[in-house]
């Protein structure tokens, strides 16, 4: 079934970070959330996975370093030297 409802921006903002987090579309999250607190099972996990352990690479980005764009070239410097650099013209 399909319904409106009005939810305060603050709070659908931080529920979409948290479908976004937890891999998850909104609708779903809701729909989980939902059943949770009908159910009376909307409790706190004794170890919750944290977001970076379920973290994915974007596919765009995951083929772009297959293909190695993400790799130093001859001739790049490294970090720490550019970093040295910058210090040093402070």
């Amino acid at each position: 079934m399909k319904t409106t409802i009005d939810i305060p921006e603050d709070l659908y903002q931080k529920a979409k970070i948290r479908a976004i987090e937890r891999g998850v579309t909104l609708k779903q999250l809701v729909v989980t959330s939902l059943s949770k607190e009908l159910e009376g099972t909307s409790r706190v996990e004794d170890s919750p996975v944290s977001y970076w352990a379920n973290r994915r690479l974007l596919p765009e980005y995951e083929a772009a370093m297959k293909e190695g764009a993400f790799r130093p070239r001859e001739g790049d410097r490294d970090i720490t030297d550019l970093i040295s650099d910058d210090s040093d013209a402070r």
